[in-house]
């Protein structure tokens, strides 16, 4: 998503709570790769490291910010927010509230189908159902939201068709 907004992209920060594994960062960077762009990943264990990580992308002139998934980051997104806007890096994000909280695009899975989901889940259960012979469901929503106020903010311009892709433009 990166590449389509800012084209000419070859540098990329990812903030990374190691406590979740290595496969969001193997995946990344293995995506990275085929794109030619370098991956940075910065390790977030503590509220504490957001300060030093933006110092370290902005030291190896990182072009944006790719804020990976964790419990923990999400626990400390309006730090992560202030830290992105303050910076001025163009970031991508996991949910669609890093939008509406300012951010400029996350693409992941929807929370509230992920809550249904866990619903559906949790009545299976209730009426009877054996948890272990339940089927491991993935997420099968994924929202897009481009946050147009943050992009004008950093003198982005969205092409139209990742603006035609998206599921919600905050103007």
């Amino acid at each position: 998503m990166l590449t389509h907004i800012l084209p000419g992209i070859t540098r990329v920060a990812a903030i990374w709570d190691p406590t979740t594994g290595s496969s969001q960062v193997s995946m990344t960077e293995q995506a990275a790769r085929g794109l030619k762009i370098k991956v940075q990943v910065l390790e977030v264990r503590r509220r504490e490291d957001l300060a030093a990580a933006f110092l370290a992308a902005k030291a190896e002139k990182a072009q944006a910010i790719n804020v990976f998934s964790s419990p923990f980051l999400s626990s400390i997104s309006q730090d992560i927010l202030d830290g992105v806007a303050e910076n001025r890096f163009p970031a991508i994000y996991q949910w669609r509230e890093h939008a509406e909280a300012g951010g400029l695009i996350p693409y992941g899975p929807s929370l509230a189908e992920l809550w249904r989901q866990a619903a559906v889940i949790a009545a299976k259960i209730l009426k009877g159902a054996k948890a272990s012979e339940l089927p491991v469901e993935q997420p099968t929503k994924f929202e897009m939201v481009v946050n147009a106020r943050t992009a004008s903010s950093l003198g982005i311009v969205i092409p139209p068709d990742v603006l035609l892709r998206s599921d919600l433009v905050i103007d």
